[in-house]
């Protein structure tokens, strides 16, 4: 196949990985909007190259022109977790969505593969628009936690540079930092949640802190610039005192404030 037809295959498959990042980060967004706990802590996307591709379709016998309906990972979404736990929440996640149709799930958490290696994938099928039409393709979606991602990037590094032969006492090496990887998930586990509270503490005060921001950015259009000042001056000294329960009472105050000059309905920058 020439190098441009394959650049029109691989639109439709780029257009699928931005569209599912933007949707996996929008919903770590509502999570964080709501002051909630988000089991998704970040996303990452990618389409294979070319030459993966080929290596790939060799390697498994798969005649260049069946690729896309027997290679189910050229479109591939990384969702990383920070708790093992997370990991059934994202897939339940998923499963419930309308815009996904799973095809294949595979629980390389609880199976663990003979290398160490640690993971839960998910094909679903997922639409794309493109010019030529609506095109229905296959799309990996990998879910693991941080540490399990850091030990699957250091393993395929490994996997390049010996060229899928890794020696024998490197495997090993390998093999004993998955199984330490393991203990690191469970001792945070063991804390998930006291963590889990520090962090919603957090996005609850930071929300709490944006909003307060907004109103005195609103009012400055409106009100008396004295009056705003104060309410400034007042904002900074409970900020320093680190009190959450006045911090939230002033804000209350501020959106009655607020609310009296219609401040709060003015377009924000």
């Amino acid at each position: 196949m020439e190098i441009q037809l394959w650049k029109a295959v691989l639109t439709p498959y780029e257009l699928a990985v931005k569209e599912l990042t933007v949707k996996f980060e929008h919903l770590i967004k509502e999570y964080k909007d709501c002051g909630m706990y988000s089991p998704i802590e970040q996303v990452t996307g990618r389409v294979k190259s070319i030459s993966s591709i080929l290596e790939k379709a060799q390697r498994k016998g798969i005649p260049l022109e069946n690729v896309e309906e027997d290679m189910y990972d050229i479109a591939g979404i990384r969702i990383i977790c920070q708790f093992v736990e997370d990991i059934q929440l994202v897939v339940e996640m998923i499963r419930k969505r309308s815009d996904m149709e799973i095809r294949d799930e595979r629980d390389y958490v609880k199976h663990v593969k003979e290398s160490g290696y640690r993971s839960y994938h998910m094909i679903v099928g997922y639409e794309v628009e493109t010019l030529l039409g609506t095109k229905e393709i296959n799309v990996e979606i990998q879910i693991r936690t941080l540490g399990m991602n850091f030990w699957s990037i250091i393993e395929h590094s490994m996997q390049y540079k010996y060229q899928k032969n890794i020696p024998e006492h490197i495997k090993k090496k390998m093999l004993k930092a998955a199984q330490t990887i393991v203990v690191l998930d469970s001792e945070m586990s063991a804390v998930r949640g006291e963590i889990m509270d520090a962090q919603n503490r957090m996005q609850i005060q930071s929300n709490m802190i944006s909003d307060i921001l907004n109103n005195i950015q609103n009012l400055y259009h409106v009100a008396n610039k004295r009056e705003i000042a104060k309410i400034q001056d007042e904002f900074y000294r409970i900020y320093e005192m680190n009190d959450m329960e006045r911090l939230e009472r002033f804000g209350k105050e501020l959106d009655i404030i607020a609310e009296g000059y219609r401040a709060q309905a003015l377009d924000q920058d």
